[in-house]
């Protein structure tokens, strides 16, 4: 219960967990030491705004504060998928989109509050590869979106 006890030591709690709308689709899935986790969005049990354009509606820092929301998401599909947050080895890679008004260049910005919640938890093992995209829409509005790639351990 190390990471666990790292989040609530920074303030987070993780949300319930994600519920994805169809059948088609689930928010984690593990190929031998991988686990793939689906697109998840912000949720508002973590308080901040989950629809409108970063650049726009959205600043730059509650752009961050959606990204951080959409990870802690992540992590609890990941705890209940694979049953202990301590099972993870390495953050392998992130992807974010960022729901983008024109002329915003600062994804990178606004994904980092995902990249840094992790690497504050995990330290080493948490920096990650990574990608940001500015996108014109996401679905239901969302301001952002992340998804991930972890390696466990035994």
């Amino acid at each position: 219960m190390r990471i666990e006890a790292r989040l609530a030591e920074l303030g987070y709690q993780l949300p319930p967990p994600f519920v994805y709308p169809s059948p088609n689709r689930r928010g984690i899935v593990q190929v031998g030491e991988l686990v793939f986790a689906s697109g998840h969005p912000p949720t508002e049990f973590h308080g901040v705004p989950i629809r409108g354009k970063v650049g726009r509606e959205l600043s730059e820092a509650e752009g961050y504060a959606c990204a951080r929301s959409c990870a802690l998401n992540i992590l609890a599909s990941l705890k209940q998928a694979v049953g202990d947050l301590d099972r993870v080895r390495q953050v392998v890679k992130v992807v974010g989109y960022v729901n983008s008004a024109p002329g915003f260049e600062r994804q990178f910005a606004v994904i980092d509050g995902a990249s840094d919640l992790f690497l504050a938890l995990w330290g080493d093992q948490g920096s990650h590869t990574r990608s940001a995209i500015g996108v014109f829409e996401l679905p239901r509005g969302y301001p952002c979106e992340v998804e991930a790639v972890f390696a466990l351990g035994s």
